[in-house]
């Protein structure tokens, strides 16, 4: 028998066995949902209808919730932050200019050039390269396939490392010439070797341009993700750079504030991977105790906070997306904020006093500001954050209704004016005030009154409509796009990197969702359905309004969209599991404790087995093949 063939099955058994147990998990849970067996709870149900409402008790947290959520925080924040990126790049920078378009590094001794690397900066040209053994007379280096150039910059490889095409029929060379085709075009570093494949000593030659062979000691045996940037990094780490330098930004169809926050990261560590990915990091950690206060808050368990927080931890996306100089990151953690928030405000007291109300609502709508100042995809959120606003001034009002508490009209105004500040007229200025850097690289000064300029206005309105224009008219294509319902049955990763560091041998990663997360969270948020319809159940109506205020405008777009842009549902499908975990747990039958840490467990485990394709880690072809591509045509790392 060859074994080889049933190699090829191993896959679908992993997958049939995770579809399997969570059936199995999601029978029990319907199983365990029924009136207990041998008691009169059914008789309880029918003659005691269920009476819909939000407010219920708000759980505080304890002490002993402390170390759980500062472990779960500090071991997600060590995954998160290990092999981010180099710390180290090169950070200075040769700028070829109208007037000085070219320069030349001269080698000591003349030596047969095999290969040149070279780092990137700012700005979109090629470079042509000559080589000269006198030079006067000079042989230019030719490109290979459809490249304009031997050496070429073009937007999707800035600050990359890249390697040059060099002719196989060089003699000795002793100049080396590197003229920009159009200016102004910033480069960073220059690697030689020779045809042996030994690179050249800082002592083996001499530069026009010290800026190109200054940082030798930083050289990287190979480009990678470490060292380089990837994926949309090249527009928006790019950008934070640019409003550091000054420089007009180049990527503006989304709104600044979320390259500001990556330039933050920048300002700190400089210019370098780390750098440019270190605060969407460090957001996709502060996530983590913000969901295990909200958890709490929900379900007042311990071990429910410690399970659905984990869970979090765990989901490849969480995982995976943070760790991208992307600004998706800072829309889903504003995103958590605002829902955190407005659940505070929902379960408050219907007798509270009116001012003890406002913190809360204020907060939501100051989380909703800042995340539509960083992407237009939170005001989606919104849509459901006024739904459950609606929801709670109608529950106010029926409470005042049935309990004859007079001044619902009073209240009921002062509500309304307080959310009209809050929602609109506090992001307005948010988002406004995002725009401050654009205005200074414009020219403008704030001291010289840039914000009552007008001039600072309709540059903020042009920008607008230029992204208006930009998203409803995009007609491009991508070979990792997918479509809603890809998102639901985590059918359509996007691949961000791959390359072959040896025979045999794989380095990927791409984004997409843990699957027991993902499908067990979608066969939870179904359960929120039966548990609104049949129970009234509050909380369940919250967290379907929460998901489905972030997938269905999707329903109706038809760009080019991306698994990513589950991000935000993956918050709610969490919640939607957590909230099964707590029925099991309220329910308390059966092996009640190994359905709700079995699942925890089981999540962490394939985080661990997926690991080497959410983070690039060299593995073996045979494992990535055999035990990883559950969906051998749709998964393509």
């Amino acid at each position: 028998m060859d074994l080889s063939n049933l190699a090829g099955l191993y896959p679908v058994l992993f997958l049939l066995i995770t579809v399997l147990g969570l059936m199995t998990f999601f029978h029990y849970y319907i199983n365990i949902s029924r009136p207990a067996p041998g008691t009169t709870e059914w008789i309880t149900r029918i003659m005691t209808k269920p009476k819909f409402t939000i407010f219920f008790k708000r759980h505080r947290m304890a002490r002993r919730d402390i170390l759980p959520m500062a472990l779960i925080t500090a071991v997600c924040a060590f995954l998160g932050f290990f092999k981010l990126g180099d710390l180290t790049a090169p950070e200075s920078f040769h700028r070829f200019t109208s007037d000085r378009p070219s320069t030349v590094i001269t080698l000591n001794n003349p030596t047969e050039i095999g290969g040149v690397m070279y780092y990137t900066g700012l700005w979109t040209g090629s470079y042509t390269l000559e080589f000269s053994a006198d030079g006067v007379d000079w042989q230019r280096q030719n490109p290979k396939g459809d490249k304009e150039s031997a050496m070429n910059q073009p937007y999707s490889d800035l600050f990359k490392w890249l390697y040059a095409d060099v002719n196989e029929d060089n003699g000795p060379a002793t100049y080396i010439r590197i003229t920009a085709d159009k200016t102004p075009l910033a480069l960073g570093e220059i690697a030689l070797y020779t045809k042996a494949g030994d690179r050249l000593s800082p002592d083996d030659f001499t530069s026009e341009a010290p800026a190109l062979t200054d940082e030798q000691d930083l050289i990287p045996e190979a480009p990678s993700y470490m060292n380089s940037m990837y994926f949309d990094e090249i527009y928006h780490g790019r950008t934070a750079y640019e409003y550091l330098q000054g420089e007009k930004a180049y990527e503006t169809t989304h709104p600044p504030l979320g390259k500001l926050i990556i330039a933050v990261g920048i300002q700190l560590f400089g210019m370098v991977p780390f750098g440019w990915r270190f605060m969407g990091t460090l957001f996709g950690v502060l996530m983590l105790p913000i969901f295990y206060v909200f958890l709490k808050n929900m379900f007042g368990k311990t071990e429910i906070a410690v399970c659905g927080t984990t869970l979090f931890g765990m989901d490849f996306m969480r995982f995976v997306q943070t760790r991208i100089a992307t600004i998706d990151t800072y829309g889903v953690m504003f995103i958590l904020l605002a829902y955190f928030f407005m659940y505070r405000y929902m379960t408050g007291s219907p007798e509270a006093r009116f001012i003890k109300t406002l913190p809360n609502l204020a907060l939501s709508g100051l989380f909703f500001g800042i995340g539509c100042a960083c992407k237009w995809t939170v005001v989606y959120a919104g849509a459901g954050l006024l739904a459950l606003f609606l929801l709670r001034l109608v529950m106010w009002g029926r409470y005042y209704k049935e309990n004859e508490i007079p001044g619902y009209l009073g209240l009921l105004v002062k509500t309304l004016l307080s959310a009209f500040a809050f929602y609109i007229a506090l992001p307005a200025v948010i988002y406004c005030l995002s725009y401050i850097p654009n205005g200074i690289i414009a020219g403008m000064r704030l001291k010289d009154g840039m914000l009552w300029n007008p001039d600072f206005y309709r540059l903020i309105w042009d920008n607008q409509t230029f992204m208006f224009r930009y998203h409803s008219q995009l007609e491009a294509t991508h070979s990792y796009s997918s479509v809603w319902w890809q998102w639901i049955t985590d059918a359509r990763p996007i691949l961000y990197y791959r390359s072959y560091p040896a025979s045999g041998i794989k380095s990927s990663f791409a984004a997409f969702g843990n699957p027991l997360v993902w499908w067990g969270g979608f066969m939870a948020i179904i359960a929120m359905g039966f548990r609104f319809f049949l129970h009234k159940d509050g909380k369940a109506l919250f967290i379907l309004i929460g998901y489905l205020s972030q997938l269905l405008p999707w329903l109706f777009i038809s760009r080019v969209v991306f698994i990513y842009h589950y991000f935000p549902s993956t918050l709610f499908l969490i919640l939607a599991l957590s909230h099964v975990l707590n029925t099991i747990w309220e329910r308390g039958r059966g092996r009640y404790k190994l359905a709700v840490f079995g699942l925890t467990a089981a999540s962490v485990f394939l985080f661990g087995a997926f690991y080497p394709v959410i983070t690039g880690v060299p593995v073996s072809e045979i494992y990535t093949r055999y035990f990883l591509r559950w969906i051998p045509t749709a998964w393509p790392f």
